[in-house]
């Protein structure tokens, strides 16, 4: 992340828009020094700045060079849909990338996400996908949840799914929201982490 320093915060911010091309408002910054002048001339301030390209930037060029390190010919694609970060990887073998049942995927998903948010002092929400195997295996799992949940409204017994990674409970969360007599609550730690269909009802449509 750039450091800039000004006279002031104000002069600073400018500068740094001006160099990335936006506007001040679009700006975050963080003050690591400032420095009292004598009679108000003299003072400097010292701060990181960044916006929501330097994120996009920063993912881009760091899958290029972890590839890059491991000998991988693989296109990378990064769009912000507004502050979550898509990205679409593209290799000649898309199945080492994703490998057994997405683990491969999921924990490169993992680090890419834990290294952005450290670089930008911030949590920074991304999803990484190929070929549409996220957004296929979305559909597969929301699938199978509704049926379990059909099944819960019929027996009214609870029921727990496989554990499963945090974006594809979200997906499962999400699909059911809406759902007449069911709710959903996430059990377990770790990898272990799992949703539970419950009964519920004093839940209608929404």
């Amino acid at each position: 992340m750039e450091i800039y320093t000004g006279k002031n915060l104000e002069e600073l911010l400018q500068e740094a828009a001006r160099r990335k091309n936006t506007s001040v408002e679009n700006l975050t910054y963080n003050v690591i020094e400032e420095k009292k002048g004598f009679l108000g001339l003299g003072g400097e301030v010292s701060a990181t700045v960044y916006c929501e390209q330097d994120i996009q930037n920063f993912i881009k060029e760091y899958l290029q060079t972890y590839f890059e390190n491991i000998e991988m010919e693989v296109t990378v694609e990064v769009i912000n849909d507004d502050g979550f970060y898509r990205v679409t990887l593209n290799a000649e073998n898309n199945a080492i990338l994703i490998g057994r049942n997405g683990q491969t995927l999921q924990s490169l998903n993992s680090i890419l996400k834990s290294a952005a948010s450290s670089e930008f002092k911030k949590r920074i929400g991304l999803l990484i996908d190929i070929n549409g195997y996220k957004e296929e295996k979305y559909h597969k799992i929301c699938a199978l949840a509704g049926r379990v949940a059909k099944t819960v409204q019929r027996t009214k017994t609870d029921a727990l799914l496989d554990p499963m990674p945090a974006d594809e409970r979200k997906a499962i969360h999400n699909y059911l929201t809406n759902m007449r007599y069911v709710s959903t609550v996430s059990e377990g730690e770790g990898n272990q982490r799992r949703i539970k269909i419950v009964y519920n009802p004093g839940k209608e449509d929404n």
